[in-house]
Formats: C-alpha cells, sequence, structure tokens
C-alpha cells in the first residue's frame, strides 16, 4: 500500500470500546450527530486501507474521576499486532493512579505502540503543568514516547447540565507550554482547534519545537482563520491531519479539507510529511 495519509488521531468504536465510554458514548454521539455502532478492527482497518491511509488509534481512560473501567492498552496493541499496515496504536494512562501509571507508561512501550495519549485533562481533572505529574512525563520523555494532549473546548459533556462534570479549565493549552519547556525532547501533541485559546496554541507551536497541533474534532470549514493562516504558512511543519474519529467523520473531514485554500506543498506536509517526521517512519 502507498500511504498518502496518515489520521493521527483515531478511537476505536467496537462494542467493548463503546461500552467502556459508559453515558459519555450516547451523549458525544448526540453532540455530533452521529450514530455510534460498533465498528470492529477488521472493518476499521478495511476502511483506511480503501483510503491508502495509516491510523494512529487511541483509548482514553478517567477511570479515577467517573470510575469507568477503560478498555486496556492491550487492546489497542491488538489492533496493531492484527493490521500493521495500517494501525499505529497509543496507550492511555490515568495520571492520578501514580505509580500505577508510571507502570502503565513502561508497558506502553513494551507493547509496541507508539505514544501516549489521548489524555484529556477535562475528564481526567489534572493541569498537565502540576508537578505532581512530572515524574510521568520525565518517563514518557525518557522512553522517547510522543504525548497527545485534548486541548479547548470538549466535545464529552457538551450540552449536558454541568457538562457531566467535565471542566474546561484544564484545557487551555498554556497550561502544556510549561511541559513543553520543562521536558524539551518530549514531543507533545496538543489535538484538536483550541478554541477559545486558538492564539495561545499556535504561539506555543511557533515557540517550541517540540510542540504539534493536530486538526481533529472539528469540520475543517469551522477551522479559526487563525488557525487556517498559520497552518499555511509559518507552522506548516507543526500542523498533523487528525480526524477523531468517530466523532468526526473521516470523508466529511477530507471534503472539506480539500476545498480549503492551502498550498499543495504545505497540504502535502499537513497529510503526510510532518506525521511522518514525527514518528520517525521511513517508507
Amino acid at each position: 500500500m502507498e500511504v498518502k495519509a496518515i489520521d493521527v488521531h483515531v478511537h476505536m468504536s467496537d462494542e467493548a470500546s463503546i461500552k467502556a465510554r459508559g453515558a459519555r458514548a450516547q451523549q458525544m454521539a448526540r453532540y455530533f450527530g452521529r450514530e455510534r455502532k460498533p465498528v470492529s478492527s477488521d472493518e476499521m482497518a478495511d476502511q483506511y486501507r480503501a483510503r491508502n491511509m495509516m491510523a494512529i488509534i487511541m483509548n482514553t481512560t478517567d477511570q479515577t474521576i467517573t470510575g469507568l473501567t477503560p478498555v486496556p492498552n492491550s487492546h489497542v496493541a491488538e489492533y496493531v499486532k492484527k493490521h500493521p499496515d495500517v494501525f499505529m496504536g497509543f496507550g492511555v494512562i490515568d495520571p492520578w493512579q501514580g505509580k500505577v501509571a508510571l507502570d502503565e507508561i513502561r508497558q506502553i512501550k513494551d507493547l509496541g505502540l507508539h505514544g501516549v495519549g489521548e489524555l484529556n485533562p477535562a475528564r481526567q481533572q489534572f493541569f498537565p503543568n502540576d508537578t505532581r505529574f512530572y515524574p510521568l512525563w520525565e518517563e514518557v520523555q525518557k522512553l522517547g514516547l510522543p504525548m497527545l494532549f485534548h486541548t479547548g473546548m470538549a466535545g464529552a459533556g457538551a450540552g449536558t447540565p454541568g457538562g457531566m462534570g467535565f471542566k474546561l479549565k484544564y484545557t487551555q493549552p498554556i497550561h502544556l507550554d510549561d511541559v513543553a519547556a520543562d521536558f524539551p525532547e518530549l514531543q507533545i501533541i496538543g489535538a484538536h482547534p483550541s478554541w477559545p485559546w486558538q492564539e495561545e496554541a499556535l504561539a506555543i507551536a511557533r515557540h517550541k519545537s517540540n510542540y504539534y497541533i493536530d486538526l481533529s474534532g472539528w469540520a475543517p470549514k469551522y477551522f479559526p482563520r487563525e488557525l487556517v493562516h498559520h497552518a499555511n504558512s509559518i507552522l506548516q511543519d507543526k500542523v498533523l491531519f487528525g480526524s477523531d474519529w468517530p466523532s468526526m467523520g473521516v470523508e466529511r473531514w477530507l471534503e472539506e479539507f480539500g476545498q480549503m485554500d492551502i498550498k499543495p506543498e504545505v497540504r502535502q506536509k499537513i497529510m503526510l510529511d510532518n506525521a511522518k517526521k514525527l514518528f520517525k517512519l521511513n517508507f
């Protein structure tokens, strides 16, 4: 397969993964207006293979806050092992779990996964620059694994009374600026257009060479103007294609992005080349 693009932000949507999300699965389906039917690893791989794409699949957890038991990182690894031509994988941790989280980071490496994420500070209710969690980030840096953090507005809980208890103050990108500064060898991906703090995310990506932005979770026609301008110019080497499937349909994302006035050489970087460089891929 000639890989034409790498979707750096994809969630599993098989029966086990949907069940592990609890009530949030249906809430997210309503918010994004997309029915969440189970999709097996084989179906998912076939969909990306048909597009000549690779996908970075990931899990998520908020066990300390919600009590929900997540799908284990070994489940992600099974997807990758079964379809290595299509899938790369991230493993997740709950930072409140201390030594358990530290051991999990080492297991992520041993499982052959390629990074840590998606960490979601809104749902996990932590500030990334809280130094209590620095031993975790230090271990991730030592192992040479990128990390992906949710930033900005959260679809999880959106439109519900109290937002299901999830708190947006934790998702402000500026908290990741401290992490990028204090761990200069740690490659950080700030996921999603970071509204309402988009300018912060752009400034961090401009200032810190180890900070990247992915474009997942938003329909491209709604991208903030500043994001499009910077992606098409001074940040063209720092921006990554991501869909956030199944929340955002890949075909819709591709169609709308294809209609944007993006320079051809920049489009190639966003869709493929920047991810290849970040993940040290040689194909």
